[in-house]
């Protein structure tokens, strides 16, 4: 069932019309994709200094080592995300998610600066524990990424074994690498190292398809995952967290918050440029989290802003 709270603004309708036009929507993305890199330079990240390092590396065998040449991948993730015409199927947005993230995360608070990124994470992880009884023994991360999701839950529930569930074989390789630097105590700044943590598995799968064991997870937590999603697919990865999780377990997440003043208050330029790298931002801001947790078996939940513009949410298994 698609659960919906109210339809695009009239903006968000008008700049829908405009990327409509391919000459336009690729322009607002290179423009876009333009001012990321250069927050990332204005903030210590040097972002084509640290993508031209990790092209140095020969990644086949960490691809071969995590990906499932079986999958067979769904249609809304063969799309185009964040600037990249390939999506999350590609080695370029691999390799820079990480210094994307810090860029985007960097004027959360205006302060943060390259730490944005970690506070927000903290935010979350805050908010987490003071909703769960007792700590997890057991995580799946779903939608992880190249891992910093995963390394962040790992850092905050040191005695949990972590599964890192993703669509995307280019970001596990990333992820498996930077699981090595870490154990080995070779990370940087930002991704740490911690040479005593036991190693997440990185599972090559669909969030709403995972494969895994049911009722084997105490927590299932998704972050900055949602946006990216279209509402079909919301639900089905709400049911099949349901289906993942122990007697008592949790589900969490943290996104943006379609009811934050930052995004009401966007001017359309920027409005455009946001839209033109998340396709499915519309269907996002109008799902009824709440009623679909309901709907998938979850305790209604609270639905709580973490930072200015983001928002956590955890349920209980019902």
């Amino acid at each position: 069932m698609t659960v919906t709270v109210s339809a695009p603004t009239l903006t968000s309708r008008l700049v829908n019309g405009v990327l409509a036009i391919k000459p336009l929507a690729k322009l607002a993305k290179n423009r876009a994709r333009s001012m990321m890199i250069k927050r990332a330079d204005s903030i210590g990240v040097p972002w084509m200094a640290t993508v031209d390092a990790l092209k140095q590396r020969d990644w086949q065998a960490d691809l071969a080592a995590v990906q499932n040449p079986t999958l067979v991948y769904p249609d809304y993730y063969q799309t185009s995300f964040h600037a990249y015409e390939e999506g999350n199927l590609g080695w370029e947005p691999a390799l820079e998610v990480e210094v994307a993230a810090y860029a985007v995360h960097a004027r959360i608070w205006q302060e943060a600066g390259a730490e944005g990124d970690g506070r927000l994470r903290d935010s979350y992880h805050d908010y987490l524990k003071q909703q769960l009884p007792t700590a997890p023994t057991a995580i799946a991360d779903l939608g992880c990424g190249v891992g910093m999701s995963t390394f962040a839950l790992q850092a905050t529930f040191p005695e949990a074994a972590l599964t890192g569930v993703d669509l995307s074989p280019y970001f596990l390789a990333v992820a498996k690498y930077r699981t090595e630097q870490r154990a080995s105590g070779q990370g940087d700044r930002y991704q740490g190292t911690d040479a005593t943590a036991s190693q997440p598995q990185w599972v090559h799968a669909a969030a709403e398809a995972t494969g895994l064991p049911s009722a084997s997870f105490d927590l299932v937590s998704t972050c900055l995952v949602f946006h990216e999603l279209p509402q079909t697919a919301a639900i089905a990865i709400f049911a099949e967290a349901r289906r993942l999780l122990r007697p008592g377990g949790h589900f969490a997440l943290m996104d943006m918050n379609p009811q934050s003043e930052v995004y009401a208050k966007l001017p359309p330029y920027v409005l455009t440029l946001l839209k033109s790298t998340e396709p499915y931002l519309d269907q996002y801001f109008t799902l009824d989290i709440g009623q679909a947790l309901s709907d998938a078996g979850f305790e209604r939940p609270q639905l709580v802003a973490c930072t200015p513009r983001h928002r956590a949410v955890v349920a209980k298994v019902r």
